[in-house]
């Protein structure tokens, strides 16, 4: 992948970063489902927690490659922990792209200065890849909205200072009638959190139901006009998704890096298992399949920067779905290579290819991106 000199130098910072305070940490953060508070302090004063924000507002002026890059580097080590890396994204996109001037320049500074947590609520227990199944609703009251029901999924969302959240203003089903608004759950009534869900892989991350009982939400912190948040919420995916294909690509590297170095090391019938031809073949295949994913990553992350929407639309689920595979099948190859030992804690393998398998299934799974994909081929 060609980068420029200054895409080179920032990949370069992160990765220094990422060896000294996230690789040391890494193994713990899983083994304890501890969320690492203190990587939101040191990406939050680097810039990279609040990367997109605009430099008008006081941000770095980030764009998708520059996400994409950072987040594959933090994801070698720990895909978990590199979700903190834009992690507010996700906030800012329905801001920049549907909400008023007055929002952006209320928020966006707050986010700019760093250390700020944000989420976005999106799916529900009944409506995960079907969003216009949401029952969540939103009923005006004055000069303000009443909120009632429950998110699922929301990923930071309990340790958040602000949401973006999805409810229904009108209509019960479908696309139409889902608007978008802020939330501030540390100020807000009628906000709380269940239990946090005990994933199989990329713990750290936090996810845990929301419950919204009569939450009253000041008109002024609806995102654009009521009915528009399936779009802002799209949008945000479409600009999200590649950076999932890059913590992929990222994770399927590290895996790579520990399963070369290890064949190296591991001898058996008095050679380096590296000597092997038939362990070649696999790293040989495992080394394609990243770089192919790794291209698709970037030449969507260059329509996304270039403002390419359509383009970026399809790509966007090609790149998360191509790079996500990648990972399971290279992690699962690593895993092989390590033999009996890659099936213990001792080494990280095992946790990388736990933490693959939800890249397949978060941000919609790769069936739904298989129909984007096949829906834009048969048009």
């Amino acid at each position: 992948m060609s980068f420029s000199e200054d895409e080179i130098a920032f990949r370069d910072s992160v990765r220094r970063v990422v060896e000294k305070h996230v690789a040391p940490i890494a193994a713990e953060i899983d083994a304890n489902d501890r969320f690492p508070e203190e990587l939101v302090k040191l990406f939050g004063e680097m810039g990279l927690m609040q990367l997109w924000v605009p430099e008008k507002y006081g941000g770095p002026n980030g764009n998708l490659t520059m996400m994409c890059i950072a987040r594959e580097e933090v994801s070698r080590v720990s895909p978990a922990c590199g979700s903190i890396a834009g992690l507010n994204t996700m906030f800012i996109m329905p801001l920049l792209h549907f909400g008023t001037e007055a929002q952006r320049a209320r928020f966006l500074p707050v986010i700019a200065r760093g250390g700020v947590v944000t989420a976005i609520a999106i799916s529900e227990p009944q409506a995960g890849s079907d969003v216009g199944a949401m029952s969540t609703r939103a009923v005006k009251d004055g000069d303000s909205y009443v909120l009632n029901g429950r998110k699922q999924w929301c990923s930071y969302g309990v340790v958040a200072d602000y949401i973006v959240l999805m409810a229904r203003t009108s209509g019960e089903s479908g696309a139409e009638g889902i608007s978008a608004f802020i939330l501030e759950p540390k100020k807000m009534k009628g906000i709380t959190f269940g239990r946090h869900e005990r994933k199989m892989g990329w713990r750290g991350a936090p996810n845990t139901p929301i419950f919204l009982d009569d939450v009253r939400v000041p008109a002024e912190n609806l995102v654009g006009e009521e009915g528009k948040g399936f779009r802002a919420s799209m949008r945000a995916l479409d600009l999200n998704r590649p950076t999932i294909g890059a913590q992929s690509v990222g994770l399927a590297q590290g895996a790579l890096d520990a399963a070369v170095a290890y064949a190296k090391e591991r001898r058996q019938f008095k050679r380096a298992i590296a000597e092997f031809q038939g362990l070649q073949f696999m790293l040989a295949d495992m080394v394609m399949q990243i770089e192919a994913a790794r291209a698709l990553v970037y030449e969507c992350a260059r329509a996304g920067d270039a403002g390419d929407w359509q383009r970026l639309n399809v790509l966007a689920s090609m790149a998360k779905c191509f790079a996500s595979d990648v990972a399971m099948k290279v992690t699962t190859d690593a895993v092989q290579v390590f033999g009996g030992y890659g099936y213990t804690m001792d080494y990280p393998v095992e946790r990388m290819m736990r933490d693959a398998k939800l890249a397949q299934i978060f941000e919609g799974t790769n069936q739904i991106q298989r129909m984007v994909i096949a829906r834009d081929l048969l048009r």
